[in-house]
């Protein structure tokens, strides 16, 4: 297969300028590609790797499809973190886009090709779209050649901001006579109003139809000419983004037909460039956001307590957020004379609300908890210090806080509102620790009392969990799940602490997937 295009029309400027931004500071190794039968492959780009035999079998390849009917190809090469691999896919999306234009251009070259300066014009833009990757820095410089080349004494451009859905000022260029505060003479015509262009340009984008508004005095080039800024997709309904007015002809006349036709073209390459730029920064928005909420995910799991700190046989805990953050979370605090303490709490909600207010808590719980020893005094300081920020977020917090004594042979506990928590005997048989108290955030937070249980060292298991375990388990109420729960512990309580945690975790084969929710369980032998 020969290929009927040049080299030049393969790769435009545009296309390598974006492939070249695009490597350079998203650090990818990107390759273009075009074939020629046979299975074989040409390579385009980078220019200068002209050597390479064909995409690899273990790269991220992409059909970048032309009008034409080649069909070239994206090929991202090494390892490409899966968070950058949707950024790839809009790269993919703004190549086509851009070989569009370039077509367009061409066509355009063909039909008009008596007005070179208008030519010229299309071609700028095209190139200025594609070498700037901020719309709103390619905008001024548009209107201004746009302005020039159609002898426009004035122009405005609007967009339609894809946050709030209201069309903004863009960009605005010219001057006449008389804006520095003096009259406007005689034989200059007067500006358009802001409230008339406001409500001109809101006409245009509601009708999607572009309108020629003729002026009182052919001789003073007074008329109007204003063209929607139109995206058509692949697949669906075109639709409006924005507005490009021109305002008034230097050498007077009005505005005619060709001038609509040209603007036209024009407002269609800025609206394709506009979407390609939105999704662009869609998609490193949601990249950001990702990161940091990643960022929040890993900042948190380093607020629970480290696992390789305690004897796996004896204790074992484990956090696991229904989002990448959330509001579960557990506790330990060595005491003296061979004393634990452990506290489990599940704040009523899960993502990044319910994960402020479980820091605040495990900060709360490490100030309080190193000052008193008694449960109950724990939770009335914590519930203080919870108060305002649980009233003003309108959720509430239970909480577990016990202290095991193994050489007194005794739990000392505070339970407000935690509904999960159980002393499992030596022989498997569990016992439910009953709250004391509401919960953080809905009862009194002066008030809070304790209860002391005994405890066989070495035989029993303390055993605290969150419903987001048990919950999954049981698609008709909660206590099948629960006892799902308590049954698999029956069963592996002889086995060290850390292994039937993740016997509870891996039950969520067995659970409902859709009824997701922050899970958490701990498990104390003493």
């Amino acid at each position: 297969m020969t290929l009927d295009l040049s080299l030049r029309e393969l790769v435009p400027e545009a296309v390598e300028q974006v492939l070249s931004e695009y490597a350079r500071g998203f650090g990818l190794d990107l390759h273009l590609w075009a074939p020629l039968g046979s299975g074989e492959m040409t390579h385009l780009f980078p220019s200068r790797q002209s050597d390479l035999e064909g995409p690899r079998s273990t790269s991220l390849v992409l059909a970048v499809p032309l009008r034409s009917g080649i069909e070239l190809v994206l090929e991202g090469r090494g390892d490409i973190p899966p968070h950058f691999e949707p950024g790839v896919h809009v790269l993919r999306t703004t190549l086509e886009r851009l070989y569009e234009q370039s077509e367009e251009i061409r066509f355009f070259t063909y039909e008009m090709s008596e007005r070179y300066e208008e030519i010229n014009l299309l071609y700028s833009i095209a190139e200025t779209l594609g070498s700037l990757l901020r719309i709103r820095d390619a905008a001024p410089l548009i209107l201004n050649e746009v302005c020039e080349v159609m002898g426009a004494r004035r122009g405005s451009l609007w967009f339609l901001s894809p946050v709030d859905d209201e069309l903004y000022l863009a960009a605005s260029v010219g001057k006449e006579r008389g804006e520095d505060g003096g009259d406007v003479p005689g034989d200059e015509p007067a500006s358009l109003s802001t409230a008339a262009l406001t409500t001109l340009t809101a006409l245009v984008f509601r009708d999607g139809r572009p309108l020629i508004l003729p002026g009182e005095n052919e001789a003073r080039g007074d008329s109007v000419l204003s063209v929607p800024i139109r995206y058509t997709p692949p697949s669906g309904e075109p639709r409006t983004v924005g507005v490009i007015h021109l305002m008034g002809k230097r050498h007077g006349g009005q505005f005619t037909a060709s001038d609509q036709r040209l603007l036209s073209a024009i407002a269609s390459q800025v609206g394709a460039s506009l979407e390609n730029h939105r999704l662009l920064e869609a998609s490193l928005e949601r990249e950001r956001v990702e990161r940091e909420m990643q960022l929040a995910h890993d900042l948190q799991m380093k607020l629970l307590p480290a696992m390789d700190a305690f004897d796996p046989v004896q204790v074992g805990g484990r956090v696991e957020p229904a989002e990448q953050v959330g509001g579960d979370f557990f506790h330990l605090f060595r005491l003296p004379s061979g004393r634990m303490a452990v506290m489990i709490g599940d704040v009523s909600s899960h993502g990044f609300p319910a994960a402020l207010i479980m820091a605040l808590s495990i900060s709360a719980a490490t100030i309080y908890a190193t000052e008193v020893e008694a449960p109950d005094r724990v939770l009335r300081g914590m519930a203080q210090a919870l108060q305002d920020e649980l009233e003003t977020t309108e959720m509430y917090l239970t909480l577990f806080y016990g202290v095991l004594d193994p050489e007194a042979g005794e739990l000392v506990y505070a339970n407000a509102g935690h509904p999960h928590a159980f002393r499992i005997s030596g022989d498997g048989e569990p016992e439910r620790l009953f709250a004391t108290d509401p919960p953080l955030g809905i009862g009194d937070p002066d008030v809070y009392s304790a209860r002391t249980i005994p405890w066989r060292a070495g035989e029993d298991l303390l055993l605290l969990f969150t419903d987001g375990l048990s919950e999954p388990l049981d698609p008709a109420g909660l206590q099948a799940g629960e006892q799902r729960v308590l049954d698999t512990v029956q069963a592996l309580h002889a086995l060290p602490a850390r292994q039937v945690v993740e016997a509870l975790f891996a039950l969520e084969q067995e659970g409902d997937a859709t009824r997701g929710d922050d899970r958490t369980a701990v498990v104390l032998r003493l």
